[in-house]
């Protein structure tokens, strides 16, 4: 897989936020089979850091109801990179 396969978009909520600010994590939505390690290789790549550690989450997809029909949204997978200190992402810078 290549690393744009693998990195789908960046998360920005106020948790990442926070994290981003005060513990230099940067989270990310990723493919739901790529790994641990794929997912800190296609970090380092394109945006040229250094990731120190990578956890991850498996999200189920949520139940929505159009009118009289169930539909169900697709499961996701988030990663959190810690990024060595000093260094940051400035894909994030501003948002």
């Amino acid at each position: 897989m290549e690393a744009y396969q693998i990195i789908r978009r960046p998360v920005i909520t106020e948790k990442s936020n926070r994290l981003k600010d005060a513990e230099n994590k940067y989270t990310f939505e990723v493919h739901p089979e790529a790994n641990k390690t794929e997912i800190k290789k296609a970090i380092e790549e394109l945006f040229k850091v250094k990731v120190l550690t990578v956890n991850t989450v498996r999200l189920p997809g949520k139940q929505k109801r159009f009118g009289a029909s169930l539909t169900r949204q697709a499961d996701r997978k988030k990663a959190v990179a810690t990024v060595k200190k000093g260094e940051r992402i400035e894909f994030f810078e501003g948002a």
